[in-house]
């Protein structure tokens, strides 16, 4: 999650409205809307949802609910709500259409929420997930070298930045452009020797461009205030992508806790998020928490709850990851109102719409079957199977240690476990 600093003027923000879309003034309570509560008393109830939005707090979530009158929407997701053990305080149930064919949940904010909610949907007995096709929808930073304000970016990998050694910038090594270097490296260059599993995840690239054809039949949403605040970036060739008109991209996530700003934090991130990829990855957006929620989504498909080439990670831009030339890195992250959060929140719902329909209309045809990857996916230590095409290689850590083996490894224990 990130969004315009200046969030008190989100509702009066100008808007240059491409449908109708919702009234963010109306300002959702914390806990979300009234609960309708929907028990389940045996297996065969259990919803098996086609499509299953994963929003991260409750702005992201209204723009699905106060649009369900809309014409064209995909229905009232608060006509069946389940409570569900294990979900966020503030987000404590699942919402879904009638028949149980689209459902949505809040996780909370940042990577420990996003895991612990994700992670009781993946083994709630409420839920029948195994071919259930999962769009996570929420807003982001944006990178201006990669594209601009109220951008709808669809993501082929995410990257857990943070997961790194980092030195005070004050005291880091005099040749040194960042205090941030791979966890046992001894330089910012040099590929991490120590590997958690969480630090990549790639997904299915087959079904990530055909959201991007569903997605960009929408007409995208702008803000005045947002075409005003592009034009501070004309002034280097470094940023043209920043002056567009907002679009559909396509390019990378980066998964960080701390809400960071600044050229030397974004560089130091883009450079990480190129080296663990070995180049296949471009940073462009950046969030708190996807590689929590995938990480929760894999352990789960080790297992076969859930399938794992199902998963769409959609982010919309609502502000810029460094300012422009010449602001400071405290304006940009404290103080200039870039008009970004509205259009950014109602981008979520326009593109995400289509996404949803386009699986709906092409589910016996196309859909329920799964959509076959032609690309690795997975984490970075093959658990699901394959040898991924990013990450050090055939061998972790300079010992010898075959990654496949290491997924294999993990991926037989973890069945074990579960089956104890």
């Amino acid at each position: 999650m990130r969004f315009s600093t200046v969030f008190g003027a989100l509702a009066s923000a100008a808007l240059v409205t491409a449908s109708p879309v919702s009234d963010l003034a109306k300002k959702h309570e914390v806990h979300g809307p009234p609960t309708v509560h929907h028990q389940v008393k045996n297996a065969s109830e259990k919803i098996a949802p086609k499509v299953f939005i994963i929003s991260m707090f409750s702005y992201e979530a209204a723009i699905w609910y106060d649009n369900a009158e809309t014409e064209g929407s995909i229905g009232n997701l608060l006509e069946k709500n389940i409570t569900v053990p294990g979900f966020s305080m503030l987000f404590p149930d699942a919402h879904c259409l009638a028949d149980g064919s689209v459902c949505q949940l809040t996780t909370g904010e940042s990577e420990i929420n996003a895991a612990s909610t994700i992670s009781a949907l993946m083994y709630s007995p409420y839920f029948d997930l195994t071919k259930t096709y999962f769009m996570i929808a929420g807003i982001a930073g944006i990178n201006p070298k990669h594209g601009t304000l109220a951008d709808v970016a669809i993501s082929k990998y995410a990257v857990q930045v943070a997961l790194q050694y980092e030195f005070d910038a004050r005291e880091m090594p005099e040749n040194w452009t960042t205090g941030y270097f791979p966890q046992g490296s001894y330089a910012p260059d040099e590929y991490p020797t120590s590997l958690y599993g969480t630090e990549v995840f790639e997904l299915n690239e087959v079904l990530r461009d055909m959201a991007v054809g569903f997605a960009s039949t929408a007409t995208l949403n702008d803000s005045a205030t947002a075409i005003t605040y592009r034009a501070n970036y004309n002034t280097s060739t470094l940023y043209t992508a920043a002056t567009q008109k907002p679009s559909i991209i396509t390019c990378d996530v980066a998964t960080s806790d701390v809400y960071f700003s600044g050229a030397l934090l974004g560089d130091a991130f883009e450079n990480y998020t190129t080296l663990v990829t070995n180049g296949s990855a471009t940073y462009c957006m950046t969030a708190q928490e996807d590689n929590a929620s995938l990480e929760a989504m894999l352990r789960a498909a080790i297992v076969g709850l859930v399938d794992f080439s199902r998963i769409i990670l959609m982010r919309t831009a609502s502000d810029f990851d460094r300012p422009y030339p010449g602001d400071s890195v405290a304006n940009n992250l404290l103080y200039n109102d870039v008009g970004g959060s509205t259009p950014a929140f109602e981008n979520i719902y326009l593109a995400g719409t289509p996404i949803v329909k386009g699986i709906l209309d092409g589910w016996d045809c196309t859909f329920a079957a799964g959509i076959n990857a032609t690309n690795y996916i997975g984490d970075v230590f093959g658990t699901l199977g394959g040898q991924p095409d990013f990450g050090p290689g055939s061998s972790y850590g300079g010992e010898g240690v075959v990654l496949s083996q290491v997924g294999l490894s993990r991926r037989d224990l973890y069945k074990k476990v579960m089956k104890n």
